[in-house]
């Protein structure tokens, strides 16, 4: 007992490696039941009408694309799946180039065209400012799109002047811009709106969540999972929570057992 209580770490480091390989090898399935905060983005996503508009901010960069990139690929696949008008863009000026490819890889799957059914402005700087340029005028804050094409009689965005006439507004974030989304957006101009982030930073989320002034919110790679789960596309999500899953299993093992050896020696 006493040598157990005091095993070498790195026994316990190889194990919880050795399980993380094992689950990447082997090929099973886990169940993933969506939670409530992301079904509300699935149905709100599911009541739109065909040609109705869905503004995308991908705010991430390469650090956080294991988290966000597929809740980006989840969502474009079910709107373009729906014949929903995506328009896209990022505040990151390192995300640009990912957020091209989450848009041109699944237009790719569904036929559909650049300016006719969907819109990447890309990077522009400015956040705050941008967003409440956006909320008067689209075509003064973007005058041309990410492939220098001019904005104005696209149409993908018959019928959109300004982000008062988006019927959904999605953030996917590593950073605080969702917080700025909300104050300078949703409740300056009234559009639904949901999130995505990255597990840390869910938690300071919720209180929006409850609030109402998001609908829904997606955290981290087991939200991107459910998400994929609902729209029926297991992906790059699915297959990264079985060693996630596999590994915190493993760990929760570790915790039971050693409280179980400290108790019963403590006892002795």
């Amino acid at each position: 007992m006493e040598r157990l209580l005091n095993i070498d770490r790195r026994i316990l480091f190889l194990l919880v490696f050795i399980a993380v390989v094992v689950s990447l090898l082997l090929k099973f399935e886990l169940p993933i039941v969506a939670t409530m905060p992301v079904k509300h983005i699935y149905n709100k996503i599911d009541t739109l009408d065909e040609n109705s508009h869905l503004l995308l901010a991908l705010d991430y960069d390469p650090s956080s694309k294991e988290e966000l990139h597929p809740m980006a690929i989840a969502l474009l696949h079910h709107c373009f799946s729906r014949n929903i008008k995506v328009l896209g863009l990022t505040l990151w000026p390192g995300g640009a180039g990912l957020a091209e490819n989450a848009f041109v890889t699944t237009a790719k799957d569904y036929g559909k065209v650049s300016g006719k059914d969907y819109v990447y402005f890309g990077y522009k700087p400015g956040q705050a400012s941008l967003i409440i340029n956006m909320g008067e005028n689209i075509y003064s804050a973007f005058p041309k799109d990410y492939y220098g094409n001019k904005t104005e009689g696209l149409p993908a965005l018959k019928g959109v002047k300004s982000l008062k006439e988006i019927d959904y507004v999605i953030d996917l974030a590593a950073g605080q811009t969702i917080e700025t989304w909300i104050a300078y957006g949703k409740e300056k101009y009234k559009f639904d709106m949901a999130a995505g982030c990255t597990a840390v930073i869910g938690p300071d989320l919720y209180p929006f969540l409850q609030s109402g002034q998001l609908n829904g919110l997606m955290g981290g790679l087991k939200g991107a999972a459910e998400y994929e789960s609902l729209i029926n596309k297991p992906a790059n999500a699915t297959r990264g929570m079985r060693p996630q899953s596999v590994a915190h299993a493993l760990v929760i093992v570790f915790v039971i057992i050693g409280n179980v050896l400290y108790f019963a020696n403590r006892k002795k």
